[in-house]
């Protein structure tokens, strides 16, 4: 046997085995680098079914091979943060490793690539296998390219009950209980923030689970992080809603559609982002936290994931299709997304404007407001005792009153307030306009990437402050927008990348 290790590296939701290439036990040349392998912690490991990842007795892993005896022991087996994480189980514990089982289902990714059309069953036995962490990257990224090569409407739904079939699933006694969704591609669109608590004012029951950033500045977990603790378990999650009405956590604690998780991982890096995987990933998760009403909100734009209103229309059929056959009722609304939300790109440039939303200040960001008042009054008509077309308005009354502002006071007390001071980076550089004129249009994408190379969502001050939204004049030389970094290095980064391209187009006067 060897003892277990947990060697501080972050592999970023990939399990990683370490090995020593003079461990004893185990020849080197019989586990590869970069091979699978199944770490065990009971010594009859090869009776019995798998339990999968978190149970603490089983867990596939990518092994690396160490030289270093300094990091690991001969007589050691190391695991990477997230592996740690996943085996729970302590260090010095005795452990052994052993080749995993054949994965069957990857016959099924075979097939998926040369074009057949997969049946529930079969992606049934994908969606378990990725969720128990048996794909490497690799395998995952030859499903991925397969589905997105060609997917039927029908493969589509299996491919969502699949995913939502795998994970906890969350039932609540309250009705009706609603959501709200957007698909993402706008920076600063932090509408969830202001949606939530106006709802939660209003008396629908809204248990809000949202992604932290991958690609983007900002998600909405790393934005109401700043306010609130959004590292959340299902049952402390619970007793939140059952207190207040709704919440605003981060979903990866509750375990939904874990094998959406897994996929986003390899899906962002590379690229792909069909609509297909879109419709399963959103609404494998929406039917899993137990909504029974979602609005999604589809931003169309020249540089939003959805480019055109034709391209919207056939997401929103796809969307009503694959909705309607799990049985979940969906209103989607399709918005301009021709630039950034607000005035703030980053989580604490963003908690910002979400904050002068809530306080009714005369200068918080009207289009973010309106964009949000919109939203939460659709959510506010699934209510029966609400009349049509009276949603928005109803919307409005809670905001203007201050009870959406108490509502979300109400809730960051409950999730546990955050510490952290709203003061952006302090390091800043203001990026000139090159002419006179006025603004014509904003590149979101450039704008989310020069804020990620700032330092954005890692550093929560980090990020981007617009002083021009589009169809606003400026004159030659004033900022078009700061730069807020933590580092000399970032700053240098995101400076450079915008004196190249800031990402205005302005058109002279």
């Amino acid at each position: 046997m060897l003892t277990l290790k947990r060697i501080a590296i972050d592999t970023h939701r990939e399990s990683i085995a370490y090995l020593s290439r003079d461990c004893p036990l185990y020849r080197a040349e019989e586990f590869l680098a970069l091979a699978k392998v199944e770490v065990t912690a009971r010594e009859d490991r090869g009776s019995g079914p798998g339990n999968g990842p978190g149970s603490g007795l089983r867990l596939p892993a990518v092994l690396n091979i160490v030289d270093d005896p300094h990091l690991l022991g001969a007589n050691e087996l190391g695991l990477s943060e997230e592996a740690f994480r996943l085996f729970g189980q302590p260090e010095g514990m005795p452990v052994w490793i052993d080749h995993p089982k054949p994965v069957e289902s990857l016959d099924c990714v075979r097939a998926k690539i040369q074009g057949r059309v997969l049946s529930q069953a079969e992606y049934n036995a994908v969606i378990r296998d990725v969720a128990a962490r048996r794909y490497s990257k690799m395998e995952i990224a030859a499903f991925l390219v397969g589905c997105a090569s060609f997917m039927t409407a029908a493969e589509v739904l299996s491919l969502t009950r699949a995913m939502a079939n795998v994970g906890h699933k969350l039932d609540w006694d309250h009705r009706p209980v609603v959501d709200k969704h957007c698909i993402g591609g706008i920076p600063g669109n932090r509408t969830s923030m202001i949606v939530v608590p106006i709802v939660i004012a209003h008396g629908l029951t809204i248990p809000k689970t949202s992604s932290r950033a991958i690609t983007s500045p900002a998600g909405t977990a790393d934005t109401m992080e700043v306010l609130a603790r959004v590292d959340i378990g299902t049952d402390e999650m619970r007793a939140i809603v059952e207190k207040t009405g709704g919440c605003l956590i981060w979903g990866g604690r509750v375990n939904l559609s874990p094998a959406d998780d897994v996929l986003i991982t390899v899906e962002r890096p590379l690229g792909i982002d069909t609509r297909e995987q879109m419709v399963a990933s959103i609404l494998s998760k929406k039917v899993t936290a137990g909504a029974r009403h979602l609005v999604l909100d589809i931003p169309v734009g020249p540089t939003a994931k959805v480019r055109s209103r034709a391209d919207a229309v056939r997401l929103r059929k796809l969307f009503e299709y694959v909705a309607g056959e799990l049985g979940l009722p969906i209103e989607i609304v399709i918005t301009e997304g021709l630039e950034p939300i607000g005035r703030g790109i980053g989580p604490i440039l963003e908690a910002r404007d979400v904050l002068a939303v809530l306080r009714n200040e005369p200068g918080a960001p009207a289009d973010l407001r309106e964009r949000a008042l919109l939203l939460a009054g659709q959510l506010i008509e699934a209510d029966p005792a609400v009349r049509g077309g009276q949603g928005m308005r109803r919307a409005r009354e809670l905001l203007q009153s201050g009870a959406a502002l108490r509502a979300m006071e109400r809730l960051i007390e409950a999730q546990g307030p955050s510490s952290l001071a709203l003061v952006p980076g302090p390091l800043g550089y203001d990026v000139p306009a090159p002419q006179d004129g006025v603004v014509q249009s904003i590149d979101c994408l450039r704008m989310a990437r020069i804020a990620r190379l700032a330092g954005a969502p890692a550093f929560k001050g980090a990020g981007l402050d617009l002083f021009r939204k589009t169809g606003e004049t400026v004159r030659k030389g004033e900022p078009l927008y700061r730069i807020h970094a933590g580092l000399q290095s970032d700053l240098g980064f995101a400076a450079d990348l915008a004196g190249r391209d800031n990402g205005y187009v302005i058109a002279a006067t």
